[in-house]
């Protein structure tokens, strides 16, 4: 039976992709034969994870990118293009979540940074790809979001909200570049990752996920990584606009 996952031939960009899911992702797709423009805001990492992906056979291109900066963007993109000749997958998946103390003491720095990275970022980069993918040859957007955002708490409400913001512009892309491009999310529940070690193994957290998750855990990085391949191959050339959970059973 043909490889429905197979991704010989494709480009795929992933923000966020020297640590995470984003790694994770990363890899992923370079084993199943993509080659990977790798964006964060750090060169070092972006070049590390570049050679993991040389050393499984693939091509690999690193820019230093902060997706907040709406005017670096078309820079990234560019660069891409020069480089590979075209994007076929792009994943939007850098992110931050960080904690406030409260609602009031919300600063509109924090504010504005969380917004940035996790709303304003993604919109202007599946604009400057997904019109490019549109006047091509088309291809598939990929919007990495959180089940915060439909289940938020006090301390990160900024970050739920950017992620709300994030789920709704799926399908307004959807309709924007189809039908040439699909436009999809993927809603994740609390994954171990390196971002999240300070909490994700705590025995608190241990403890309220086996009384209240399905899976009664948090998630392993490549966890994603088939739910991100499913929606970026021509198994779901009938699938967009979509938001699809990978939370292991949160409530």
């Amino acid at each position: 039976m043909k490889n429905l996952l197979d991704m010989t031939g494709k480009v795929v960009l992933i923000t966020g992709g020297s640590r995470g899911l984003g790694r994770a992702m990363v890899l992923g797709f370079a084993e199943q034969g993509a080659d990977i423009a790798i964006t964060s805001r750090k060169i070092e990492a972006c070049r590390k994870a570049a050679a993991e992906v040389e050393a499984l056979g693939r091509k690999a291109f690193v820019y230093a990118c902060h997706v907040g900066y709406w005017e670096r963007l078309e820079g990234l993109v560019d660069a891409v293009y020069d480089h590979f000749g075209r994007v076929d997958v792009l994943i939007n998946n850098a992110g931050m979540s960080p904690l406030a103390p409260s609602l009031l003491e919300t600063s509109e720095a924090l504010f504005d940074k969380v917004m940035s990275v996790n709303f304003k970022g993604p919109f202007r980069l599946s604009a400057l790809v997904g019109s490019r993918m549109a006047a091509g040859d088309g291809g598939s957007i990929i919007n990495i979001s959180s089940t915060a955002s439909v289940n938020p708490t006090a301390d990160i409400a900024p970050y739920a909200g950017s992620k709300a913001a994030l789920n709704a512009i799926t399908k307004a892309f959807a309709y924007e570049y189809g039908p040439k491009v699909r436009v999809n999310c993927i809603m994740c529940g609390p994954f171990h990752t390196d971002v999240s070690r300070g909490w994700s193994r705590s025995e608190e957290f241990t403890a309220r996920a086996k009384a209240t998750f399905a899976l009664q855990r948090a998630g392993e990085p490549e966890e994603i990584v088939s739910t991100a391949l499913y929606l970026a191959s021509e198994a779901t050339g009938f699938t967009t606009g979509a938001i699809i959970r990978v939370d292991g059973g949160t409530p």
